[in-house]
């Protein structure tokens, strides 16, 4: 059945999605709901769980302003395992030695940084138009060019819950692919790893502690309750307030380009003090970039 009232304002829902499920059920679930458009910022793997934060409304515009958020991990790799998937959910194949905790700690330092990564195959890259997921489904022969990935820390936190397996805390920046780290890291142990869990437990401002559970989703929550859970957009962009210093500041919301003291960069812009909007300031003007209200 169709739901009818639409959520009154827009902003974020930062779900906690379970594993099992793909991320496009979480945001359609989000859809129905609010009976408005929505989408997801990160995919996250049917096998992952974790933060998800889902867009609602004219939130899905802000997107292009997260792509620099620092995400958080906790990853379990299982060690002396081969898979085509480079996750536990492929074809896994029994082969290569177990490393000890001394000799993974002692590889963990040349995986940080600023590094080319080569994506795995079965990721929704795209292939000359084709995703590449489908490519290798259909048994395809073909590389993907590596990507420059920022990984900030990866940490050994122990044993994982798995024979032969280890748990890891990894923060990295987006675009970055947990399985290809623990190919990486299993590459320079001289062995084979396959990722076997993943909990994303930050995504830029969005963290696990103030997550809702997707099982609250699936009580079909009437709008009025949703609106509780729903964070400002405001609230979690990480720029601050344009202070315009032209004669004539109301031009800013006419599309020209007003006189301003602040550096080039990004900006929260305000009218009448109700939030409207993003402003981009460069050699001393600032434009109203991304319209919210």
């Amino acid at each position: 059945m169709k739901r009818t009232e639409k959520i009154k304002n827009y902003g974020f829902f930062n779900v906690d999605k379970p594993s099992g499920i793909t991320s496009s059920t979480v945001v359609n679930k989000c859809k129905w709901l609010t009976a408005t458009p929505c989408g997801h910022m990160g995919t996250l793997d049917p096998l992952a769980s974790g933060v998800l934060p889902v867009g609602v409304g004219n939130a899905t515009r802000l997107f292009d302003y997260f792509l620099e958020k620092e995400k958080e991990y906790i990853a379990e790799f299982t060690f002396g395992v081969s898979s085509d998937t480079l996750d536990s959910t492929g074809e896994c194949t029994l082969v290569g030695r177990i490393p000890s905790e001394a000799e993974i700690v002692g590889v963990l330092p040349s995986l940080i940084g600023e590094i080319d990564q080569i994506p795995p195959k079965y990721s929704a890259k795209n292939v000359n138009g084709r995703r590449g997921y489908e490519l290798a489904r259909a048994g395809v022969d073909f590389e993907l060019p590596a990507k420059r990935v920022k990984i900030f820390g990866v940490e050994l936190l122990g044993k994982g819950e798995r024979e032969n397996s280890y748990r890891f805390k990894i923060n990295c920046g987006g675009g970055t692919y947990i399985r290809s780290i623990a190919r990486d890291m299993a590459f320079a142990l001289e062995t084979n790893a396959v990722m076997s869990a993943l909990k994303r437990t930050k995504s830029g401002a969005f963290e696990m502690k103030n997550a809702i559970p997707f099982s609250l989703l699936e009580e079909d929550l009437p709008v009025a309750e949703l609106e509780k859970y729903l964070i400002s957009t405001e609230s979690v962009l990480p720029f601050p307030a344009l202070v315009i210093t032209d004669k004539n500041p109301e031009r800013i919301f006419n599309g020209m380009a007003v006189e301003t003291d602040g550096a080039d960069g990004f900006y929260k812009l305000y009218k009448e003090e109700n939030f409207y909007g993003i402003a981009e300031v460069k050699c001393g003007f600032a434009k109203a970039k991304t319209k919210l209200c």
